[in-house]
C-alpha cells in the first residue's frame, strides 16, 4: 500500500507526464478489510513512516566516520609501571598506535631487577614492531609506534685532545 501510494504521489507532482495506467498491486501485499480510500492529498516526506529510513541512512555514516577519525588518531598517554604485568597493556597500546610516557618508580620502589627486565623486554618490542624506546631522565621510558621516532641530540665528539695535569716527557 505504501509503494503504491508513493508511485501516485510522484505521478501527481509531474504535470508534464500523463497518468500511467493502473499497475496491478503485487501478491504479497496484503489490504486491509473495510472500505478502502485513495490518499487525495499528497503524502509528505516528513512522515512518519520515511523517518526512520531516513535517520538509518544519515547516522550510520557519521559513526562510520567517527570511528575512522578516533582509530586514526594517535595518543599521548601517561602510564605509571606499578608491576611486570602491566608490560601487556604497555604494548597493546603501542600497537594501537599511542605513545606512552611510562614511570618506572612504583615498580623501581620494590624491585630494580624487575625494572630492568621490563625495560628490556620493552626495548625488544619496539625494535620488533619498529618504533622507538627512549630514557626521560631517571624515572620515566617514552615508547612510540612504528610511525613515530624520538629525536636524540648527536653530540660530536672532541677532536682535539684535552690539556691534563699530567707533566709531558721532554
Amino acid at each position: 500500500m505504501k509503494f503504491s501510494l508513493f508511485r501516485k504521489q510522484k505521478q501527481k507532482s509531474n504535470p508534464e507526464q500523463p497518468a500511467a495506467p493502473p499497475q496491478e498491486k503485487p501478491k504479497e501485499e496484503v489490504e486491509p478489510e473495510g472500505p478502502q480510500q485513495e490518499a487525495a492529498a499528497p503524502i509528505e516526506s516528513t512522515s512518519v513512516e520515511s523517518a526512520p529510513l531516513q535517520e538509518t541512512v544519515s547516522v550510520t555514516p557519521e559513526k562510520k566516520l567517527e570511528t575512522a577519525e578516533q582509530l586514526s588518531k594517535t595518543y599521548l598517554k601517561a602510564m605509571p609501571l606499578k608491576t611486570v604485568a602491566d608490560v601487556e597493556s604497555v604494548k597493546n597500546e603501542v600497537k594501537n598506535g599511542n605513545i606512552i610516557i611510562l614511570r618506572v618508580t612504583p615498580l623501581a620502589s620494590r624491585s630494580i631487577d624487575d625494572v630492568k627486565n621490563a625495560v628490556n623486554e620493552l626495548t625488544q618490542f619496539a625494535e620488533s614492531i619498529g618504533g622507538d624506546i627512549a630514557r626521560l631522565g631517571e624515572e620515566r621510558v617514552v615508547i612510540c609506534p612504528k610511525n613515530i621516532r624520538i629525536w636524540r641530540e648527536k653530540t660530536p665528539a672532541p677532536t682535539n685532545l684535552l690539556p691534563t695535569a699530567a707533566p709531558t716527557a721532554a
